[in-house]
């Protein structure tokens, strides 16, 4: 396969993440345990979402995540119709497909014991890489990695 240059005006900017998970209170309060912003819950049905997914009477409850500040952002959506698909909630770090979420932390420490408080462990330990930063995946609620990450120094 070759590659070759997109158009510029192809991706104007990243602007979400998009995670299917089967308990939206729960996912939810977990990344707002993190210091994300929740938006209300809205429910999303009808032709758009059934053109879109390519699945007819799909209807899915939404809420988005905000990093206090503005920025990408977090879209968790469970399916009402039709019910969700099981995952893989063990899945290793090496298994095909999206596999962590990350965000930078103020402090490392506080953030992967603030998980551990609400039974969140770690997928291995805390790393530190080149002086510049530590990093720990959490496995959060359904299995979903978390990358944490605290710069160093600067």
């Amino acid at each position: 396969m070759t590659s070759r240059s997109a158009p510029e005006t192809v991706i104007k900017r990243f602007d979400h993440v998009g995670i299917t998970v089967a308990d939206l209170d729960s996912v939810t309060a977990f990344f707002v345990g993190l210091g994300l912003e929740a938006d209300p819950k809205m429910a999303v049905e009808g032709e758009f979402l059934d053109t879109v997914i390519g699945m007819s009477g799909a209807r899915t409850e939404i809420v988005i995540l905000r990093v206090p500040g503005g920025g990408t952002t977090l879209e968790l959506s469970s399916f009402t119709w039709p019910r969700h698909l099981p995952g893989s909630p063990a899945a290793p770090a090496n298994e095909l497909g999206l596999r962590n979420v990350a965000f930078e932390v103020q402090d490392l420490q506080a953030a992967v014991d603030h998980a551990a408080g609400d039974g969140y462990g770690l997928v291995g330990s805390i790393g530190e890489y080149e002086g510049a930063w530590r990093m720990a995946y959490v496995r959060g609620p359904e299995g979903i990695i978390v990358s944490l990450a605290e710069r160093l120094g600067n």
